[in-house]
């Protein structure tokens, strides 16, 4: 697990910037004394970024390797906790801003993450949801999920815009903004990430895309006071 961490460190490191612009792009300006929290924090990224610009920031993952990863390197006023992401442990109306980035594909109930994001997020407090999106041709969307859970048996299925869509509009969610951006993997360090060495590597590497470019989708939404 080790590894893992490190390699999903570095990653985080390399996408900094990116993320940055991404978040300062949809989310700017900030008033600086917002309450945010980051579901399914991993080591930390989006937490750290917010950190910078917010008053407080809680960042919660159900993996106690990655969280133990984020307090080591931990911002002043970012704090992480262990926990589900679809049974968070706040109150109603607890946070200004809550981030959600590259989750929803990895729980097998991604509408109980999106009901508990807007339960947490106060009336008028805002939503910040990333996601890989799933093909909206339902035949290359089933290779890609196999492929995605022979590499990771953590990955369920990526959800298309419009049942991303439909999962916040069902929350009395509205997005003021999205953005769909086109990202590049290199497999090598794609299969890197998930720790498959030997005979299981060559496997897995077998069934991956000649060119894996992906799209992310972005959504900022509000929830109605």
């Amino acid at each position: 697990m080790t590894d893992i961490v490190e390699q999903r460190r570095a990653l985080q490191e390399a996408r900094r910037e990116s993320l940055v612009a991404q978040v300062m792009g949809l989310l700017a300006p900030f008033d600086g004394d917002e309450r945010a929290l980051d579901v399914g924090c991993g080591t930390g990224a989006l937490a750290y970024v917010l950190a910078e610009r917010v008053g407080e920031v809680v960042g919660i993952d159900e993996s106690e390797a990655y969280v133990a990863a984020a307090r080591e390197h931990a911002p002043a006023g970012c704090t992480f906790v262990v926990g589900d992401a679809t049974a968070l442990p706040f109150p109603y109306g607890d946070f200004d801003l809550v981030g959600c980035l590259r989750v929803l594909h990895h729980v097998r109930r991604p509408e109980l993450v999106v009901s508990e994001l807007a339960r947490v997020a106060r009336p008028g407090g805002t939503i910040l949801l990333a996601d890989q999106l799933g093909d909206v041709d339902p035949i290359r969307g089933l290779e890609l999920d196999r492929f995605e859970r022979v590499r990771d048996p953590t990955h369920t299925r990526l959800l298309p815009d419009a049942d991303i869509r439909g999962y916040l509009d069902a929350n009395d969610l509205t997005v003021v903004a999205n953005e769909v951006v086109l990202e590049h993997r290199d497999m090598e360090q794609y299969l890197d990430l998930v720790g498959l060495e030997g005979e299981a590597r060559e496997r897995v590497a077998r069934m991956a895309p000649a060119s894996y470019d992906v799209e992310l989708g972005w959504y900022v939404a509000v929830k109605h006071g």
